[in-house]
């Protein structure tokens, strides 16, 4: 369906990736990972021929293959309705009715014209595909959490996540041979995550997608394709993601093994080769040292001979470290994330007292009680939509209780970082910002940035002009240097690559404070949660 064949792109002197080839099979679900700016979505726009490539070819077979391709951040026209934007790509069923009736006439009239046979063959596949997705389209938009909207519904009018979700809807839509998706699970919960999961192992095509949601490539995936950041080259994997972290772990192994020994080879070789030479060195009293001629030549030929194998062995410590050298295996530089200097707080952090959430008119949670206990790692979860945020917002004091009480406890001082990043300024700089929150040098807040991937003029950056997953770890360098005690997370996993996500929690195990976070990544939910909130029918259910 797709074949890829040494492509290399470079911006100016920076080389994304060289030489990357693959193939996408029907049937075959590849999972494409690495760091963040490696490539992942450059590679996606070249394919779908959005951008140019330095060199290398690629190929659809056959050339006029239906696919798709789901881009990261697309967002729909605002002058549209849901149903406008869906038939976007693909004519209403009644629309080819004039087309039909007009092709019929022309092949009664021409009937051996094979270019009128063919049209007509062709229009039949779009009658049938528009079908096809008008049949299938309440289903995926109930799956996405849209249907109760209508199809006349303005999309000016939907919010950010929303947009996103129509975005995959229309492009599930549309039936594709081949599908290509960056991100397809950004704004989706968990209940979406799983309808998503079920439809793409259900899909019979090729598949080619980018995502840090590690359930959901284990779910999906039938191969991994990495994109190493230090070659700039891509390597294939079988198997979904656990199976590919397997794998990755027996080749480091393995290299490390076989680095150890060849490094003890090389110190024996080193040591025999001295020895060696010693023993050939002509030493005064030793038994060249003599006045017979015959002794003195037989031992002096003997010398040369050891060291020439002193020689030999030397070429062969030469040809080690040249032509067979086993390089060091080396970790790549990650986030370094610590929280240290957390002042304790009292047992109760965050009390609920017969408070409901919601805005005038509309409740979102009834009346409950409920307390956050010092200590807790506890996962806030439901339905997009169900109130989360608004919680969230309410126990921040930026909007009031419909009723009762929300207070903190003795000496907690809270951390927030949002979903949406609004509180970081688009006019700073990640040096001004990170000196806004801690009295820091610049010397000082360099060094501190630099643990947070921002190196150099990095720091001089417009945070207006950084990216997302930038952003997120610039709102994560806060975070770390405020000196919180009660961090308020609305999903702080968005945007992060898989090893930035695993350094993460990483630190937050060792965060000696309270922790209350939005999320739907299901991996995070799994390892980290001691305490679930969940949100459902209008209820908060505490799971402990």
């Amino acid at each position: 369906m797709l074949s890829v064949n040494r492509l290399s792109k470079s911006y100016n002197l920076n080389q994304i990736f060289k030489d990357v080839s693959f193939s996408v099979l029907a049937g075959e679900k590849i999972g494409l990972v690495g760091p963040n700016g490696c490539g992942k979505t450059t590679l996606l726009r070249i394919i779908h021929g959005e951008e140019k490539q330095d060199s290398g070819t690629f190929q659809y077979q056959p050339e006029n293959l239906n696919r798709a391709y789901l881009p990261q951040g697309f967002q729909p026209d605002d002058g549209e309705t849901i149903l406008q934007f869906l038939y976007r790509h693909v004519k209403i069923p009644a629309d080819f009715e004039y087309d039909l009736e007009q092709l019929t006439a022309d092949m009664v009239k021409y009937p051996d014209d094979v270019s009128l046979i063919n049209t007509y063959d062709q229009t039949l596949k779009l009658v049938n595909r528009a079908a096809t997705m008008k049949a299938e389209m309440p289903k995926i938009l109930g799956g996405l959490g849209l249907d109760y909207l209508g199809l006349d519904f303005p999309v000016n009018k939907l919010s950010g996540g929303q947009k996103t979700r129509l975005v995959l809807a229309g492009t599930l839509l549309l039936d594709p041979d081949l599908l290509i998706m960056d991100e397809p699970t950004n704004h989706l919960d968990i209940e979406m995550l799983g309808w998503l999961e079920d439809w793409l192992k259900a899909f019979k095509g090729g598949l080619l997608l980018v995502s840090h949601d590690r359930v959901f490539l284990d779910q999906v995936c039938s191969s991994i394709l990495e994109m190493d950041p230090v070659t700039r080259s891509t390597r294939l994997y079988m198997g979904n993601y656990s199976q590919y972290l397997d794998e990755k772990a027996r080749q480091y192994e393995h290299q490390w093994t076989a680095y150890h020994d060849q490094q003890e080879e090389i110190r024996r070789l080193k040591v025999a080769a001295a020895h060696l030479r010693g023993i050939a060195k002509f030493k005064v009293g030793g038994k060249a040292d003599t006045g017979d001629k015959f002794a003195r030549g037989f031992f002096a030929n003997r010398g040369k001979g050891t060291m020439g194998r002193a020689t030999q062995i030397e070429n062969r410590i030469e040809k080690i470290l040249t032509e067979e050298k086993i390089d060091k295996p080396g970790s790549q530089w990650q986030m370094k994330l610590e929280f240290n200097g957390v002042k304790p707080t009292g047992r109760d952090v965050v009390i609920l007292e017969n408070a409901s959430i919601g805005y005038p008119g509309r409740q979102l949670i009834r009346p409950t009680n409920a307390v956050l206990r010092y200590g807790s790692r506890c996962c806030l979860i439901g339905s997009n939509g169900c109130g989360k945020t608004s919680l969230i917002r309410t126990i921040l004091g930026e909007i009031p209780p419909l009723s009762g009480h929300i207070r903190f406890g003795s000496q907690v001082r809270p951390g927030y970082v949002e979903q949406d990043q609004k509180n970081i300024c688009g006019e700073s700089t990640a040096l001004t910002y990170l000196q806004s929150i801690a009295p820091m040098n610049e010397t000082a807040a360099r060094t501190f940035l630099h643990k947070f991937l921002f190196t150099g003029d990095d720091v001089f950056t417009l945070i207006s002009q950084l990216s997302y997953g930038e952003r997120a770890r610039l709102m994560l360098a806060g975070l770390s240097a405020n000196g919180s005690n009660l961090l308020i997370l609305d999903e702080p996993l968005n945007h992060l690559d898989i090893p930035s996500r695993n350094r993460f929690e990483q630190a937050l195990n060792g965060f000696e404070g309270t922790i209350f976070a939005v999320v739907h990544d299901r991996y995070f939910i799994q390892h980290f949660a001691t305490e679930i909130w969940e949100i459902v029918d209008d209820r908060i259910r505490i799971q402990t």
